[in-house]
């Protein structure tokens, strides 16, 4: 067991899939997760964890608001006191060729994708620094590590994480803080599952491991960061996408 007891841990886009995961299986090995989603959706995830005996709250958060990062950081650290895990998930995908793709759709990814987690991270880092301690952890995609025909607005903001965290990660080592990526291939989301099965099945058959992942497999990687076993792991990117990409 991954002991995460007596940290706190905010997890955004975490009403469902990965983020779900992330967030009950955090909650699960002791940590008290503040589950992020727009409106009043967490609450389900919330709901689960606390039916398991574990340690959670929500908080209604539009990452791309301005404003929206320091203001929930801030209310963690005044109701918990402190904040030891930022795992960045929220993120949308606004598919299309590039000769047709829109710019509001380009800015829309690279908002909640990648400029959420640039203030979520500023805002974790000011209380991290004082605790010299955290762990930053953001989700990215095997498609920001090897481009995919029609998602050029979405490879670039997952790839953009990676060089972000890599930079933090060298800015922030010397304060006891690590920053890390984790980087999913194709998994059985709600996301995926909206594809046609025949392209699903195509997909999936060049995964050497021939199967989807499921959102926990991404969820242990996270577990792991956050963890004291991985304090000798900075500026990595963990891939979970059985081979798909290597």
């Amino acid at each position: 067991m991954i002991g995460l007891s007596g940290r706190v841990a905010l997890v955004t886009g975490a009403s469902r899939g990965i983020g779900r995961a992330i967030a009950v299986r955090l909650a699960g090995q002791g940590a008290s997760v503040v589950a992020a989603a727009r409106g009043d959706n967490a609450q389900r995830t919330v709901d689960e964890i606390l039916s398991a005996g574990g340690a959670a709250e929500f908080i209604a958060m539009d990452v791309t608001e301005a404003g929206a990062a320091d203001a929930a950081v801030k209310a963690m650290v005044e109701r918990h006191g402190r904040i030891d895990i930022l795992v960045n998930n929220a993120g949308i995908a606004r598919d299309q060729l590039m000769l047709r793709m829109k710019r509001d759709d380009w800015e829309a990814v690279l908002a909640t994708n990648l400029t959420a987690a640039f203030a979520l991270t500023q805002a974790a880092l000011k209380p991290m620094i004082k605790q010299r301690s955290g762990r930053l952890i953001s989700i990215s995609s095997v498609v920001g590590q090897g481009g995919n025909a029609g998602q050029a607005n979405y490879a670039a903001s997952k790839a953009g994480l990676i060089g972000f965290t890599k930079s933090v990660a060298l800015e922030v080592a010397s304060r006891g803080i690590t920053a890390n990526v984790v980087a999913p291939g194709l998994i059985d989301t709600d996301m995926t599952r909206a594809i046609a099965d025949d392209t699903r099945a195509e997909w999936a058959s060049k995964v050497p491991l021939r199967r989807l992942g499921q959102p926990d497999d991404v969820a242990w990687a996270v577990c792991f960061l956050a963890s004291d076993e991985a304090s000798y792991i900075t500026g990595q990117v963990v891939a979970v996408n059985g081979g798909m990409y290597m």
